[in-house]
């Protein structure tokens, strides 16, 4: 295993493969190899899931036509279709209620909000496990959390079944033109000991403001805004309204 310094840090191939995330947007017209893809399948089928419940499922999209539709229902984000691999994050208390069957019980688990926080949290974990996976074999990755602003449309788009919900979605593919490596807000804003901590922290966001404005005009992006502006652009809204029906309508609950 390898070592190098990375901000004067002495880091190991995998701690780098985390520290040096980019999120990709421009991908070659080249297939992946279904050895390297099964990798990262596996990698995040391994990840842990809250009391073994393995409520995550994913789904693999290779089909052209669907990606573009998928591309279309995020928001208009050509790189979806661009990539070979779309694989979308799924919530599934569908497959756990089918097996708590078989003990005679019902499932109520998805009537409450817990359901909802505890399948995020291991959908991310299972993802943040396939993107390192993916890093690990040459891949480039992006996120997707627009998979959320029409998920009712994405649901049926996938034939997913009641009590389960797409959270987040994942492209994959080998990259044209490499993005940049952003800064980020100071570690100060990030690591608390012990107790949470405010102090100074519109200082550290107003250094980190003029640091990321920097950072644009580096790298020559017009236009490209400060931390506080971008995040006022999603945050001053309700970011994606649709969530919530889409829920609903999928039999979770929200009340409990």
């Amino acid at each position: 295993m390898s070592v190098f310094p990375v901000n004067g840090i002495t880091m190991n191939d995998v701690i780098n493969t985390f520290v040096t995330h980019r999120s990709e947007r421009s991908y070659l017209d080249k297939a992946i190899p279904e050895d390297i893809l099964t990798n990262i399948i596996e990698s995040a089928y391994h990840a842990p899931t809250s009391v073994h419940s393995q409520q995550i499922s994913l789904i693999v999209t290779r089909d052209k036509a669907t990606k573009e539709k998928l591309a279309a229902l995020c928001g208009g984000q050509p790189w979806i279709a661009q990539a070979p691999v779309f694989i979308t994050f799924v919530i599934d208390l569908h497959k756990s209620a089918e097996g708590i069957k078989l003990t005679g019980e019902q499932q109520i688990a998805h009537e409450s909000i817990e359901s909802i926080v505890s399948g995020s949290l291991d959908a991310g974990i299972a993802l943040g496990t396939a993107m390192a996976a993916a890093r690990a074999q040459g891949l480039g990755i992006v996120p997707i959390g627009g998979l959320r602003r029409d998920p009712q449309a994405v649901a049926e788009l996938l034939n997913l079944p009641p009590l389960t919900f797409p959270v987040n979605g994942l492209v994959l593919g080998y990259v044209d033109e490499p993005a940049e490596l952003k800064p980020r807000l100071p570690m100060a804003t990030f690591r608390h000991e012990e107790r949470y901590s405010s102090e100074n922290l519109l200082e550290n966001i107003q250094a980190h403001n003029q640091q990321l404005t920097d950072h644009w005009q580096a790298i020559g992006r017009d236009g490209g805004e400060d931390w506080s502006h971008t995040v006022a652009n999603y945050y001053k809204n309700i970011y994606f309204p649709a969530v919530r029906p889409a829920l609903l309508k999928q039999g979770f609950g929200i009340d409990k």
